[in-house]
């Protein structure tokens, strides 16, 4: 189980997240980027993940600065949680420090290659999301969603 790629990512996410909480510059993103480099998971230092989180496979996955996870969740390989785009100032200037990546509930399971974006999406408790799936608004607790290959529809 060491050798798994997913335990690693998170290891380093674990650690890097407590320096970041305690606003060490620099240091806690060098420590992700490593791991990214490692294993291809990319886990922003910010994002803020409960107990009992595993990632299965693993490469590929890009998970938010603002992203939050709950408790038992497990993320398959190629899933990105991440931000629609960055609002701009009135200068065309980047706005930081806004919710720009989504909230995952508990008991969630998100499925290879899916893609959840935005600040305002929400994911509730007990959710399956499926493979290739492109969400932009919010999942109600205890949904399954899926991407319909005849219609094109999730």
């Amino acid at each position: 189980i060491f050798s798994y790629p997913g335990l690693f990512a998170i290891t380093v996410y674990r650690l890097a997240h407590v320096l970041y909480t305690l606003n060490v510059p620099m240091i806690p993103r060098i420590m992700t980027e490593h791991a990214h480099s490692v294993t291809g998971i990319d886990i922003h230092p910010g994002a803020t993940v409960d107990e009992y989180f595993f990632i299965d496979h693993g490469t590929g996955i890009v998970i938010g600065e603002t992203t939050t996870i709950g408790d038992r969740v497990k993320i398959y390989q190629g899933v990105t949680l991440g931000a629609k785009s960055f609002e701009v100032d009135e200068n065309g200037n980047p706005v930081k420090d806004i919710k720009r990546h989504p909230d995952i509930g508990n008991n969630v399971v998100i499925y290879a290659n899916a893609t959840i974006l935005g600040g305002n999406t929400k994911i509730g408790d007990n959710c399956v999301i499926g493979g290739n799936t492109w969400l932009t608004r919010s999942v109600e607790e205890g949904s399954v969603v899926y991407y319909n290959e005849k219609s094109g529809t999730v």
